[in-house]
């Protein structure tokens, strides 16, 4: 070989009745631009739900002196990468009434009033990660993805008058159009990495489904011959990214109780254990963005409302009924344990996100990792001091490592300080956003 392949960034793997997608590689950039041009950004939303124990999470130093507390504890490999932001308010999320956890959540993104209604005229307003995949998401794949742990109704009332909807998604494409989200990890696997070939024979597809082919096993000889085309950092791009999909295929089929057929066997029973299906979650998040098939992801760790039971934290009650803390040293205790949980899940993503090698950084040095809850304290339903964190540089955009403190800024300024970054002109957002949010970039 004289000279590395050039490949479109479009070029998918070809196997028995199957294509899977190619990270993105120096062998898709122009020669000349592989120097110069920068990795693209990316924006993920991590939506955790019934609010926070907030005085175990808020820092009481500002600055780059700020201490961790004891519910972001598990962040500490990467707090330099973080912006810890205080003193923001949604106040578009504010229910009529009540109703405030489905409100909040219909509002997380959208900075908007959610119309109280149980009936199909729900309306709230586009969210913001809907319309930045508007402006980037013509560059890949899958213009935005959207994946949580529980399915939700979508019809009836979930929230004290306000509709299923409103509470069980944060992408809406539009003011009445929500996004709905996956929830199987299995379907959003082979949505993302194992597609059926459409131009395969039947006796192809009818092979690779009698067989239980791997995804990997199916392109092995593509990918192969590829891999004999590229230079050295790419091929080891391309190895890191087999090794990355074949793990959590793994997983994935574990869960799901698929695998290669061995005649009659019945599947094992799906555990539904969250800690799983988070991680397998997570990691389909990390493998979309290195393979650039979307710019854009948001995730939901659970609905408004949330009843899940941390049975595995030692826990018997429901998080929601917790969060109506009442001031109990009990129910204290018990929302601490869940918030640090669903810490460790953010900072496992960010982790990983870290380990990606891209050109000038990490992936994480090139994306913005947005953590936050529709509400601050569950009991009183604020929904102001909203418990945020940042994670990323955004390909030198944002300047982490410090914790900042804002006296009532709007949420929705934010978002137009993050739809700036990239690229999409903003200068109001929702109902109360006015202007960028100030310090962000130091």
């Amino acid at each position: 070989m004289s000279r590395p392949t050039v490949l479109s960034r479009r070029t998918l793997l070809r196997g028995v009745g199957a294509l899977m997608a190619l990270p993105l590689l120096d062998a898709m950039r122009p020669r000349a631009a592989r120097a110069a041009a920068p990795a693209p950004r990316r924006f993920a939303v991590f939506y955790t739900p019934c609010g926070i124990h907030m005085p175990k999470w808020t820092p009481k130093a500002v600055g780059a002196d700020w201490a961790l507390t004891p519910t972001l504890e598990s962040l500490a490999p990467v707090k330099d990468d973080l912006l810890v932001l205080s003193g923001v308010d949604n106040l578009p999320g504010r229910p009529d009434g009540d109703g405030h956890h489905a409100a909040a959540t219909a509002a997380f993104l959208s900075c908007a009033k959610a119309r109280k209604t149980e009936g199909t005229n729900i309306r709230t307003g586009i969210s913001m990660d809907q319309v930045l995949a508007r402006a980037v998401g013509s560059a890949t794949r899958f213009a935005s993805l959207e994946l949580g742990i529980d399915p939700g109704k979508g019809v009836g009332n979930c929230d004290s008058g306000y509709a299923c909807p409103y509470a069980n998604n944060i992408a809406w494409a539009g003011p009445s159009t929500p996004v709905p989200k996956e929830t199987r990890p299995r379907a959003a696997f082979d949505r993302l990495f194992a597609d059926f070939d459409p131009n395969a024979t039947q006796a192809e597809l009818e092979k690779r489904r009698a067989y239980g082919l791997s995804i990997i096993d199916a392109v092995r000889e593509d990918a192969k011959a590829l891999h004999g085309r590229l230079g050295t950092t790419d091929r080891r791009k391309l190895d890191e990214y087999f090794t990355g999909v074949r793990e959590l295929e793994l997983r994935v089929h574990a869960m799901e109780g698929a695998g290669p057929a061995c005649g009659a066997v019945a599947p094992p029973e799906d555990t539904g254990d969250v800690r799983e299906r988070t991680k397998a979650m997570l990691d389909l998040i990390v493998l979309a963005f290195q393979c650039d098939l979307t710019r854009t992801c948001t995730f939901m760790l659970g609905n408004a409302r949330s009843q899940r039971v941390y049975s595995f934290l030692g826990l018997s009650g429901e998080h929601h009924a917790y969060s109506h803390h009442q001031k109990a040293q009990a129910n204290y205790d018990a929302l601490a344990k869940i918030d640090r949980w669903e810490v460790q899940q953010y900072a496992y993503l960010l982790q990983r996100m870290k380990a990606v090698q891209e050109e000038g950084g990490t992936l994480l040095d090139h994306s913005a990792v947005y953590f936050s809850s529709e509400i601050a304290d569950g009991n009183m339903h604020e929904h102001k001091n909203l418990p945020i964190l940042l994670a990323g540089r955004a390909g030198g955009a944002l300047a982490p490592g410090r914790h900042l403190r804002y006296e009532g800024a709007p949420l929705a300024n934010l978002y137009i300080s993050l739809l700036r970054i990239f690229g999409v002109s903003a200068n109001t957002f929702g109902d109360d956003g006015t202007g960028p949010l100030p310090g962000l970039d130091g």
